[in-house]
């Protein structure tokens, strides 16, 4: 390992961390602004695309979101890797934590450390550690009845995998289109949060757009209501869909949020399939009171981030589903 991490990156040092890898300490150190909390968050998975620098990449993008999607700034990482030494040239191993230096060096958050274990797979992932201020934080309990739903990036990811692994015509096209949305960082979210003063939002990953909205009504006691033909999908997944891809996470999801959800019979199945799909380094959702709507999407794409608009909150009574869609 010490081989391997001599040829990753070393990124200017942060002025927080007091001790950190440059010596082999046994833990790191780090200040903590005045006033500010800490947001704590761990991730890791296998490769979900063939290039090991964008598996890295997405790793510790998916990772660091949960940093940005509660309004928080990422203070620093830690390397969480499994790899199958006997097995696979070491290289492979390296590209893995580039892609993970290179996320964490755009997020301004130093590495501190990790831990590497010899495994029968490839697994990578980061515990991440973010500082946030205590009065503007965003959480799944947020909702309140007339806000706008927003969601920052299209979805389909797992069908996207799913065609990649088993190798359909274009997969590298697919998989091109996964990188470019997966490796992407909810950054900008976390400014819209700040300087909006947005209360409710949650990134959308295993849980699909339907699990991750039904998670936030139940928290909030509010009715969501999800408009499906809104619903964004990445480039090549519709078609997809219509030859039938499909993952066993997605049918688990729908499965489990079934007896709170109302589904119209007038909507294309297809956009169902869809609404719970199960992402790997999503966007947001994030839910914004109708008279800020321009303003948060303004400051979504002053930050890169796409905006669409998904649906809507209303007061939960007993007819209605914590979950619709329509």
């Amino acid at each position: 390992m010490a081989d391997i991490l001599v040829g990753i990156p070393k990124h200017t040092p942060s002025s927080h961390v007091l001790l950190g890898i440059e010596n082999n300490e046994d833990a790191a150190v780090l200040s903590i602004p005045q006033d500010m909390a800490i947001v704590q968050t761990v991730d890791f998975f296998t490769p979900i695309v063939n290039d090991p620098y964008f598996f890295g990449r997405i790793a510790a993008a998916n990772a660091l979101s949960d940093v940005y999607v509660m309004g928080g700034t990422p203070w620093c990482a830690m390397n969480l890797v499994m790899f199958p030494t006997d097995e696979k040239p070491l290289e492979i191993l390296e590209e893995i934590l580039r892609g993970g230096s290179d996320a964490l060096h755009e997020a301004g958050a130093p590495l501190v450390g990790g831990h590497s274990i010899t495994d029968d797979s490839i697994k990578y992932g980061l515990c991440v550690t973010g500082v946030i201020d205590p009065n503007h934080i965003a959480s799944n309990s947020g909702l309140a009845v007339g806000d706008i739903l927003i969601l920052t990036k299209p979805l389909g990811t797992g069908i996207l995998v799913s065609a990649i692994k088993n190798e359909v015509d274009n997969s590298q096209k697919y998989e091109d289109s996964l990188i470019h949305w997966a490796s992407k960082l909810n950054k900008g979210v976390a400014q819209a949060i700040r300087s909006c003063g947005i209360k409710a939002c949650t990134d959308i990953t295993g849980f699909g757009l339907g699990g991750h909205a039904l998670e936030m009504a139940k928290a909030s006691h509010k009715s969501v209501i999800i408009e499906g033909n809104m619903i964004p999908a990445i480039e090549g997944v519709y078609n997809l869909l219509q030859e039938g891809f499909c993952t066993g996470g997605g049918k688990r999801n729908r499965e489990y949020a079934q007896s709170d959800c109302y589904i119209s019979h007038e909507i294309d199945p297809l956009y169902i399939t869809l609404a719970f799909d199960p992402q790997t380094s999503g966007g947001a959702l994030i839910a914004v009171n109708e008279k800020n709507v321009k303003k948060v999407l303004n400051v979504l794409a002053e930050n890169n981030e796409m905006g669409y608009i998904v649906g809507y909150v209303e007061d939960k009574s007993d007819e209605k589903a914590f979950l619709s869609i329509k």
